[in-house]
């Protein structure tokens, strides 16, 4: 194996180290991030309390103005109503008027702690609406709404404002995860402000673990929004890191988002939005982060035109949000299905035409999960065969002309004569038409495929509660092994898949460089010293990183580890080394025929070996001038 050989595997080893140093370097930085989080928290929870104390004064004084029109809003007794389809059950509070707890009907989605997924209850959740009025501006979330137009699927909140009324309808699509809700003033525009044609929407959330696992989950909660340019943003998809955005921004629709479950915010005429922010909140909590978002939207006073929203309440399936996303009344591509993360743009298209159909297809045959994954893998190792097998035979027709590399080592055994040395190595490539990077090409192809599935397996919610095994859970980490406390670098538990894969990729790269030491001259062997190790070592760090990871992930590499093992054994088992010799010799007697061709000519060989014959006459003109010097 040669420095170009040699100089593909560092490259690749960097890239595989680079992208490990970048996830444990996050993990670091949502660590220091977590322990000013209570600092940081109480200071604003200190705001936050003197701001409310100072509202309630104010609204304890309206509340006895009988001549206030919000006189009877601020007299009520809380109560609940319900309104459910086949897939959602949904709490609505008289006071404020809004939603207090959100249900997923679905028995495919189960909930920590068992029973059905509940997106968020009356403590988590807060969405105020503001007013501007005449004297001082109304806001909602203190004063108590009356339920009227009741039915099962729907009803409307009504806030009495003097002889008139400030009403939020609510309206479940059949059979989907679509709440349509709408917004209108009654008779109320005398009390309403001039300049009052926009409404001011305050949302906050408190975003629950969902998952088993902690640390996997945060990484993937985020606010993600639509601008009215059609393209898709995350506030911040780092982790646990803090952040918060003040701009000024049109935009189509907010997510609230978690690994496997969003809410979505739709509006018909676009949002402007003033400020979003993402705070993390401590590990045990039960929660994940705080989301908040302001932004004004468009309101008829006079209520001519009502302000049409509608809230996509469910599970983050990719098809699930492509079938939703047709029940909203707008002629806008929403794009929803990209709250799915399917990776970088490279990697996305492979999964989003690829992979997403590979799954659907596997899934849809009823097996188990951890059956599927393994289908997969058979179907993936069966498309990259051609390019292991190319690779191989770039390995095996380096073995077979071992025997005349070595006769070149003998030829030039001078360390001075290196030169001489290589050039002679690359005729010899370029006579028997091999390359040394032929190895190196085909692995580096399978490289998107690796990422793809890195990014797709964890996000594919179809794993979420699938068992297999001695795992409970394909989407999170199968802790073989726990404790009660934290480790650096590995967490409180090990997992016994990514054990799994860590021991098959190092017998995978035992092999590997085994069959590939036969190709080499012990001058090469000695020169691959270093690679062997950072071979044997890449497992370890993966280990660090991937304990935490999904167990179906870990799964599907271990299966893919060992199936490349087998594959190589089979390939080396039905290779005639005499007659692939016979084959390049072959190749050599019509390259030597055709010397002349263009073909020959233009070869990548030849032009390697050009430039190797270009540097050996410079340096033989830098050494004959040297010695006129001397």
């Amino acid at each position: 194996m040669n420095k170009n050989t040699l100089t593909a595997f560092v490259l690749m080893a960097l890239v595989f180290v680079g992208f490990l140093f970048y996830e444990n370097h996050t993990r670091a930085k949502q660590n220091e991030e977590m322990r000013i989080l209570d600092s940081i928290a109480s200071i604003e929870r200190v705001k936050e309390d003197a701001k409310k104390k100072e509202q309630k004064a104010k609204a304890a004084e309206e509340a006895n103005d009988t001549l206030n029109p919000l006189y009877n809003a601020y007299r009520g007794k809380e109560s609940q109503t319900v309104i459910e389809n086949e897939l959602l059950k949904v709490t609505l509070s008289n006071k404020g008027g809004q939603l207090s707890k959100v249900e997923l009907k679905d028995s495919t989605y189960k909930g920590r702690e068992g029973g059905n997924v509940i997106l968020f209850d009356a403590k988590d959740q807060n969405m105020n609406f503001t007013l501007k009025g005449k004297m001082s501006d109304i806001k909602t979330e203190e004063l108590f709404f009356t339920p009227t137009a009741q039915k099962a699927g729907g009803v409307t909140m009504s806030l009495p404002i003097a002889q008139g009324s400030f009403d939020i309808s609510y309206s479940l699509k059949p059979n989907s995860y679509i709440l349509d809700m709408s917004v209108k003033a009654n008779g109320i525009g005398d009390y309403l402000s001039s300049k009052g044609n926009v409404i001011q929407i305050d949302w906050q959330e408190n975003m629950k673990q969902q998952e088993k696992g902690y640390d996997f989950e945060t990484r993937y909660a985020t606010i993600t929004y639509r601008d009215k340019g059609g393209s898709t943003h995350e506030l911040n998809n780092t982790g646990g890191d803090d952040e918060e955005d003040e701009f000024e921004a049109k935009t189509k629709w907010i997510a609230y988002k978690t690994q496997f479950f969003s809410q979505v915010l739709i509006a018909d005429n676009p949002m402007d939005v003033k400020k979003m922010s993402s705070v993390a909140l401590e590990k045990g909590s039960g929660y994940l982060k705080t989301y908040n978002t302001t932004f004004n939207t468009d309101f008829d006073t006079d209520g001519r035109e009502v302000t049409q929203f509608h809230l996509y309440l469910g599970p983050n399936d990719f098809s699930t949000l492509k079938e939703n996303e047709q029940l909203v009344s707008t002629t806008d591509n929403l794009d929803l299905q990209s709250l799915v993360y399917l990776g970088w743009p490279v990697v996305k298209w492979i999964n989003r035409f690829i992979f997403l159909y590979a799954f659907d297809f596997l899934t849809g045959l009823g097996l188990p999960m951890g059956i599927v994954l393994v289908l997969l893998t058979i179907v993936v190792k069966l498309a990259v065969l051609p390019l292991m097998r190319k690779s191989y035979l770039a390995s095996a027709n380096m073995r077979v002309l071992r025997p005349k590399m070595e006769e070149i080592n003998a030829k030039y055994p001078k360390p001075e004569d290196s030169m001489q040395k290589q050039q002679e190595v690359m005729k010899l490539y370029s006579e028997y038409g091999v390359s040394p990077m032929g190895g190196c090409l085909p692995m580096v192809i399978q490289m998107p495929i690796w990422i793809a599935l890195f990014n797709f397996i964890p996000n594919y919610i179809a794993l979420r509660g699938e068992s297999f095994l001695w795992a409970d859970d394909l989407s999170t980490y199968d802790d073989i092994i726990s404790w009660g406390f934290n480790i650096w670098g590995i967490g409180d538990h090990i997992s016994l898949f990514c054990v799994l894969w860590c021991v098959s990729t190092v017998a995978s790269s035992y092999i590997s460089q085994k069959q590939q030491s036969y190709s080499m001259t012990p001058e090469q062997q000695q020169q691959m010293g270093m690679m062997k190790w950072m071979m044997y070592l890449m497992p370890l760090i993966f280990f660090f990183s991937f304990n935490s990871y999904s167990a179906g992930l870990n799964w599907y590499y271990f299966i893919s580890g060992i199936s490349s093992v087998l594959i190589m054994w089979i390939l080396r088992k039905t290779t005639d080394d005499a007659k692939l010799l016979a084959k390049l010799e072959k190749r050599h007697a019509e390259r030597k025929a055709n010397a002349n061709s263009k073909k020959s000519s233009s070869s990548l060989m030849d032009r390697l070996q050009a430039m190797q014959q270009k540097q050996l006459e410079i340096l033989k003109q830098q050494q004959e001038a040297n010695k006129n010097k001397q």
